[in-house]
């Protein structure tokens, strides 16, 4: 019978496409994982590959081990998921995989009021561009700004993410702000590239009168730094509005337009009946409450009119640490 490993090593090579992806996901040499397929070809007894210079492909015989070996693995996960659940709920990790900018500028200044509402348990929060598997166990709740397609996740929309052009201070001293989307042309624009990111070419294409090229100065791969390069005069770049209210060094650019993006919240069915992933589930449902937080509801509100739109109490919770950064 072929050895589970063997067959957890198929199922990186096949979802990685290639050797050398596989590799670097599984930690072991290239070399390793070729041992591993050809031991488990030998037990199968057919060949379950087949090389391309593009990368690996499945065959026949190859499709049908990994139809299995993903049943097997979810059916693993499902042991884990009913240990979790059997276990004192009080203490413990939880795991939260965000998008980088949403959990470095939203979430992670927010866990304080979390822990002290529950002491024992650990947070695990990972910030990625990239969206965790949380059917393959990679986090126990994850923050998205793309709808996942898995109809064996849960899936709830926490709020929307409204995008506008930014600039520092010093930028508009410097040279000014655009009074209009051909303007830009003059201008000197910072981006942000990778995962799910507020990515540039969908801005433009709600803009009408969005120039043909721009001149980009800065490119970043980070949402952290993408923040600071605009905050010390790079160039106008986009910031979610609720950078006005957390005390952005920023400064909105008017008559460019915005759009919004829907943010997601997602967590296997079964996580629900775990008490710490439950707590957790709420708190971040809570935590973008378009009536607290209006700047997440559906509806645009220009980052000027938010304050008049904020609860009793609601400013001093935000992020006062933006402003006292020293230089």
């Amino acid at each position: 019978m072929p050895d589970w490993q063997s067959l957890f090593v198929f199922l990186e090579l096949e979802r990685s496409g290639s050797f050398r992806a596989a590799s670097g996901r599984l930690g072991l040499s290239i070399n390793a994982v070729r041992r591993r397929i050809e031991l488990l070809e030998a037990s199968v007894g057919a060949p379950l590959i087949t090389r391309h210079i593009d990368g690996i492909r499945a065959t026949a015989e190859g499709r049908a081990v990994l139809e299995a070996a993903a049943q097997m693995e979810s059916a693993a996960f499902g042991v884990l998921r009913a240990r979790d659940a059997a276990g004192f709920t009080e203490a413990g990790e939880v795991r939260i995989a965000v998008t980088e900018g949403l959990g470095a500028f939203w979430i992670a200044p927010r866990l304080v009021e979390f822990q002290r509402a529950n002491p024992r348990l650990t947070v695990d929060l990972r910030c990625a561009m990239e969206s965790a598997d949380v059917l393959r166990l990679e986090a126990d709740v994850a923050i998205q700004l793309t709808r996942p397609t898995s109809p064996d996740l849960r899936v709830v929309k926490l709020g929307r993410m409204h995008v506008m052009p930014y600039a520092a201070a010093v930028y508009a001293d410097l040279y000014g702000l655009p009074d209009r989307a051909a303007d830009l042309v003059r201008h000197r624009i910072v981006v942000q590239s990778g995962g799910q990111t507020i990515n540039l070419s969908d801005y433009a294409r709600a803009l009408d009168g969005f120039p043909e090229t721009v001149s980009v100065a800065l490119k970043c791969n980070t949402s952290s730094a993408y923040y600071w390069a605009i905050a010390r005069g790079a160039g106008i770049g986009l910031l979610p509005t609720y950078a006005s209210p957390s005390g952005a060094r920023v400064i909105p650019v008017d008559n460019l337009g915005h759009f919004g993006l829907d943010i997601w919240l997602t967590y296997h069915p079964d996580a629900e009946r775990i008490g710490r992933v439950r707590r957790t589930i709420d708190w971040l449902r809570a935590s973008f409450d378009p009536v607290r937080f209006p700047w997440f509801g559906d509806a645009f509100i220009h980052p000027r009119d938010l304050p008049a739109k904020l609860r009793r109490g609601a400013m001093p919770e935000l992020l006062p640490e933006f402003t006292e950064v020293t230089d």
